[in-house]
């Protein structure tokens, strides 16, 4: 499992190629209508908290772009959707496990909501608060909370529409709830008591035929991933190129005019999102495989809905019919910069095992000849070159499916190899300390990072970039020694040796170094 040949390693980089340079924060048409099931980024890691070396950390992210301050309602899951993490452990494109979840929204005072005595003595009324909360909340005392979020968890064995289900349970307590968003430090004093009292949500779960529990932890947190939003879709507004001679080296050493690492080129930097996380002891799900695991995220909605003409917060609509996905991630992006605008609804809601129909979108992938147009005068003009494109010319992209579709023998590859969209993960390759990891993960010699699995810190559209835009044209480091790949030539990539990045730098600082490992929310009032 852990012999790794040179061209396996090298290749493993190519896997984000489809990635580019974002995350799947309103990646398609439908998806924008719909943000409490939009799923924003997929994680998928062996577990690097101390003591927790045997387990898989699993965190699918929802709700874009939360502003922290986006009171009096918040960021609420939708109780009529079905939002699951999936693991297929045998390389047929097909769940063998997973874990779903809905969620219930309740009013406090036994459904009533709160209510406050208005009017004079002699004449008072109770009248319902119109927020959700009426006071300070702590992990010691919630009594002022007047929203109340719970959620069933239910492990699925085999198909998701007609595998065994198993209703799982906290190992104490009745049943499983969500924290209030963080909605400001006069409601909740300060950080570290608003992570106290969402620690309190931290539940552990028993699995049938699993030795040792699991835990659950489902809750606002600050989005982990780094960005630089809106210049990229805003026609790429930089140069997408090192203008140091190294990241952080504040040199103007690079590319003239290039974009150099600033945190303040992380449009995100101010953004919250909800977190579904779980970590599973690892034999728990690789079942017969070779221990390779894929793994990706869905949201599902009844494929009926009825608004009701006199809503109520009981029942603001009927909902009936088949549960029908419109939301899937599983490698950051795919839908957002790789699929055509025609067909990313389609994404949305096509299973793994059917991806060949988008084939075209990574054996002829367009961001290259989209930089092309953007870029090839100016960097003409700049260098004095004559470059006939900046793209690589290798197609079909044959390089880029076996990566993005098949992962590779001895690093990524499972049992049975089906051409599809998924995360791939090897649980027999141990976790990196985060004071050791690489940003770049396989690509910076850390073969526990993306692309074998995703942690929080790595840097997936730096690396990305660079693929795609034929990085593996060139002979590339492994152990120590650049290696001919064989896959293209220098000649098919004119820049495929620049370092190019959208100058919003990430590493293991973004996460914490134990479970759910995503940082305490920004507060909608920091006073």
């Amino acid at each position: 499992m852990h012999k790794l040949t040179p061209l396996a390693v090298a290749l493993t980089g190519a896997l984000v190629a489809s990635g580019a340079i974002a995350s799947s924060h309103r990646e398609a048409p439908n998806i924008t209508r719909l943000p409490t099931v939009d799923s924003t980024d997929f994680y998928m890691f062996n577990s690097y908290e101390s003591g927790r070396e045997g387990y898989v950390t699993l965190i699918a992210n929802y709700i874009p772009l939360q502003d922290p301050y986006g009171g009096p309602n918040y960021f609420a899951m939708d109780p009529a959707a079905q939002y699951s993490i999936h693991i297929d452990n045998d390389g047929d494109a097909v769940e063998d496990i997973s874990f779903s979840f809905k969620f219930d929204n309740n009013l406090a005072a036994d459904g009533e909501g709160l209510a406050l005595p208005v009017g004079p003595a002699d004449n008072q009324k109770m009248i319902n608060v119109p927020l959700k909360n009426i006071g300070p909340i702590s992990a010691d005392d919630a009594s002022a909370a007047n929203f109340i979020e719970l959620y069933d968890m239910t492990m699925v064995s085999g198909d998701m529409r007609n595998g065994e289900r198993t209703e799982l349970s906290p190992s104490e307590g009745d049943s499983f709830q969500k924290p209030l968003d963080y909605i400001g430090n006069k409601t909740f004093t300060s950080p570290e008591e608003y992570q106290r009292y969402a620690n309190q949500f931290v539940y552990s779960f028993a699995m049938a035929g699993c030795d040792a529990n699991g835990k659950v932890f489902v809750g606002q947190r600050k989005d982990p991933f780094v960005v630089n939003l809106g210049d990229t879709f805003d026609l790429v507004n930089y140069v997408p190129v090192e203008g140091d001679s190294a990241p952080g080296a504040n040199d103007d050493g690079g590319f003239p005019g290039g974009i150099t690492q600033d945190p303040a080129n992380n449009d995100l930097k101010d953004k919250n999102v909800t977190s579904i996380a779980i970590e599973v002891p690892k034999e728990c799900l690789t079942g017969d495989g070779n221990g390779v695991i894929g793994g990706w995220t869905t949201a599902s909605l009844p494929q009926a809905r009825i608004l009701n003409p006199n809503a109520t917060f009981e029942k603001p609509e009927v909902n009936g019919g088949a549960m029908t996905q419109v939301s899937r991630l599983g490698n950051p992006l795919v839908n957002e910069l790789v699929i055509g605008l025609p067909d990313k609804d389609t994404f949305s809601a096509a299973e793994p095992k059917d991806d060949a129909q988008f084939a075209d979108y990574v054996t002829n992938p367009v961001l290259p000849e989209l930089l092309n147009i953007l870029f090839k005068d100016a960097v003409n003009s700049t260098l004095g070159a004559e470059f006939e494109t900046l793209a690589p010319t290798n197609f079909p992209r044959n390089d880029l499916v076996a990566a993005f579709l098949t992962g590779f023998e001895g690093v990524n590859q499972q049992q049975t190899v089906t051409p599809s969209e998924m995360m791939r993960l090897n649980t027999g390759i141990p976790a990196t300390p985060a004071a050791d990891q690489s940003a770049f993960g396989v690509a910076g010699d850390d073969l526990a990072g993306f692309p074998n699995g995703r942690r929080p810190g790595d840097d997936v559209v730096d690396i990305a970039l660079r693929v795609v835009m034929g990085r593996l044209c060139y002979p590339v480091p492994v152990n120590g020694e650049d290696t001919d790949l064989g896959l293209c030539a220098p000649e098919d990539a004119n820049t495929g040796n620049v370092p190019y990045t959208d100058g919003a730098p990430v590493n293991s600082d973004i996460a914490t170094t134990a479970f759910p490992y995503l940082m305490t929310p920004i507060a909608g009032s920091a006073e």
